[in-house]
């Protein structure tokens, strides 16, 4: 039987292994590092090369990659998102974070995706929209939001945003806490993947037929 003193040990052990797991991208170690993207190196680095400090100027943290629409038309969903990367905001760099502009045409969709490295904060601009994602017991969180509100989404859950309006856009920014989030949509990963995951997989998985999982695959370019 476990003593008091061992049964805290443990406990202490799992929530630290519980934080580690929950927690978003390291803290910088100095007030800034300005990605420097060509920077040519044998190394590896967890994020990029950074530039002398003393070389630092203030265009290094601002950019204009968000000022300009995305093109829609470059889907079959009708969105576009467009991010802050060390690329166009090189000051970004270390800090944790990312800001991208959602763009909806009408009846457009953001689909059913996750981001594995970070939680995601929403405010709609224009238009309305409606955002919501899945908890891990399938419950389903949604609403429509309108200029100035703003929708939260929890790190890893399946979420989505749909713009129901048949003639007028919409378009949102979001702050995540990672520079980089990742995004794996649904659909594209169970059925455009390569190579591709076996089709008894997926006929268990979804309840459907092989020709209904050759028909999906077709249809989203797989």
């Amino acid at each position: 039987m476990a003593t008091p003193s061992l049964f805290l040990s443990l406990l202490l052990l799992q929530f630290s292994f519980n934080f580690d797991l929950a927690r978003s991208d390291p803290d910088p170690l100095q007030d800034f590092c300005v990605a420097d993207p060509k920077a040519s190196t044998s190394s590896f680095f967890n994020g990029i090369p950074c530039i002398n400090p003393n070389l630092a100027n203030v265009d290094h943290f601002k950019t204009s990659a968000l000022s300009l629409p995305g093109n829609t038309k470059g889907n079959r969903f009708g969105f576009s998102v467009t991010l802050t990367t060390p690329q166009n905001l090189p000051g970004i760099n270390t800090l944790g974070i990312t800001l991208a502009r959602i763009d909806l045409e009408p009846k457009g969709l953001v689909p059913l995706h996750s981001h594995p490295r970070a939680s995601e904060v929403t405010i709609c601009l224009i238009g309305q929209m409606v955002v919501g994602f899945v908890d891990t017991s399938n419950r389903v969180f949604t609403k429509k939001i309108g200029p100035g509100e703003s929708f939260v989404f929890p790190k890893g859950l399946i979420h989505f945003m749909y713009n129901e309006d048949l003639k007028k856009s919409a378009v949102a920014v979001s702050g995540l806490n990672s520079q980089n989030p990742g995004a794996q949509l649904l659909a594209l990963a169970a059925f455009t993947s390569k190579p591709e995951i076996p089709q008894e997989v997926l006929s268990k998985s979804f309840q459907i037929s092989e020709c209904e999982i050759s028909r999906i695959r077709k249809s989203l370019g797989g």
